[in-house]
C-alpha cells in the first residue's frame, strides 16, 4: 500500500501513485516595534496541502470505480484519515479537487492511459452529531 485515504487504498494497482507533493506551512504575526526589526510571534500550523497524482491503465489494472469513489469522496465534503504506506498517520484531510486527463481514447470514450491527481488540505477530524449532543448535555449533567 502507497497511502490510505479514509477507505480508499492506494496502491500499485489498480489505483496507482507515482507522484505525492506537500507544502506545509506555519502562521505568525507580524508585531512592530518601535526602533527595532518587527517581531514575529507565532500563532500556528499553518495550511498542509498535499497533492497525491498518477497514472492509471483502466482497461490492463481497471481503477475507474476507485476513481469515481474519490469524487463522491470529494462531493461529501467530509473529513478523511490519511495514512501513509509505512503506517504514519499523515493527519485527516478534505479533498478539494479532483483532475483526471484521458489519453488515447478507446472506442467508448474512455483513454487506454488516465493521469489524475487528488488534492488534499489538512482539516480536523469530523465529528458526529451524537457526540456533540452528548458533550452538551453531560456539560447540564444530563448524560453520565
Amino acid at each position: 500500500m502507497l497511502y490510505l485515504i479514509g477507505a480508499l487504498k492506494l496502491d500499485t494497482r489498480p489505483f496507482s501513485v507515482d507522484e505525492v507533493q506537500r507544502t506545509m506551512s506555519a502562521d505568525f504575526a507580524d508585531k512592530p516595534i518601535v526602533g527595532g526589526m518587527i517581531a514575529r510571534e507565532f500563532m500556528g500550523e499553518g495550511s498542509d496541502k498535499l497533492i497525491l497524482s498518477g497514472q492509471l491503465l483502466p482497461f490492463k489494472t481497471g481503477g475507474l470505480t476507485e476513481l469515481e469513489l474519490v469524487k463522491s469522496m470529494m462531493l461529501a465534503g467530509l473529513s478523511q484519515p490519511v495514512q501513509r504506506g509505512d503506517g504514519t498517520r499523515v493527519g485527516w484531510f478534505t479533498i478539494d479537487k479532483v483532475s483526471e486527463g484521458h489519453k488515447e481514447l478507446m472506442r467508448d470514450g474512455v483513454g487506454f492511459f488516465i493521469r489524475h491527481s487528488i488534492e488534499l488540505t489538512k482539516s480536523s477530524p469530523e465529528r458526529s452529531s451524537t457526540s456533540v449532543i452528548n458533550s452538551i448535555l453531560s456539560l447540564f449533567g444530563l448524560m453520565e
